[in-house]
């Protein structure tokens, strides 16, 4: 350290572990982008690092544990840990997405799924799992978003990956809806686990909703939404 150089005071330079709840609509780099403008504007900062832990789709919403300053060197501590959803998958039909991103292109009929065989079904998607990205992510590949491929018409061969689902428990049973709680490891897909769900089944499945709960011990009840944030953030650290 320069002994010429003021210490730093700023308790966002210093570092923070910031909860925030994620709204529809908004990508994880939005969220960033949001938060760092705000600092910079209130303390007149011009560069300091604000770092997300685990991307969450704009169609997802719920918790982001955001990292400021220093604390941005811990992003992959926060990363590894274990993440608790809750959400919806539809069944009858799939889409190219495994969300609401992209139109449905196969329909099924549902009139066999029973709530014993949906409660079955959810024991192949326990312990160690294998599974495959979808197409629609943010994965790189030769420097590209496998979204932006996807988007672009380009077809690309996506390796399976494991995983591991501590839990997978219905909620809810209306179909062709069902209401799931999952815990997983990082890197698990749930739009993976939709898909898949509904195959298992002889059927089609897909994500219609969902919220990130839990990271760790940190949970989403105690996040703040970005309207709280703005209108507190500045009381957040004292």
């Amino acid at each position: 350290m320069d002994p010429n150089q003021p210490p730093i005071t700023n308790p966002y330079l210093l570092g923070q572990v910031l909860l925030i709840d994620k709204p529809l609509g908004w990508s994880s780099f939005q969220v960033v982008n949001k938060m760092r403008w705000l600092i910079r504007q209130e303390y007149g900062i011009k560069k300091i690092k604000v770092g997300h832990a685990g991307t969450l789709d704009p169609l997802a919403s719920g918790l982001l544990i955001i990292c400021t300053g220093k604390e941005t060197k811990n992003i992959s501590t926060y990363q590894a840990q274990q993440k608790e959803y809750t959400g919806t998958i539809t069944l009858g039909g799939t889409t190219p997405s495994y969300d609401l991103e992209t139109e449905m292109d196969n329909s099924f009929p549902i009139k066999d799924l029973t709530p014993e065989l949906l409660q079955k079904t959810t024991e192949q998607f326990t312990g160690e799992i294998m599974q495959k990205p979808p197409i629609y992510s943010a994965i790189k590949k030769d420097g590209k978003r496998l979204y932006e491929l996807a988007r672009a018409g380009e077809t690309t061969e996506i390796k399976e990956r494991q995983v591991t689902v501590h839990d997978f428990e219905l909620i809810n049973i209306a179909l062709p809806h069902v209401d799931f709680r999952i815990a997983c490891s990082k890197g698990t897909y749930i739009r993976s686990m939709a898909h898949d769900y509904g195959a298992a089944l002889n059927n089609g499945g897909h994500l219609s909703a969902l919220r990130r709960t839990a990271i760790g011990d940190y949970r989403v009840e105690n996040a703040l939404t970005l309207e709280e944030f703005e209108a507190n953030f500045k009381d957040i650290t004292s």
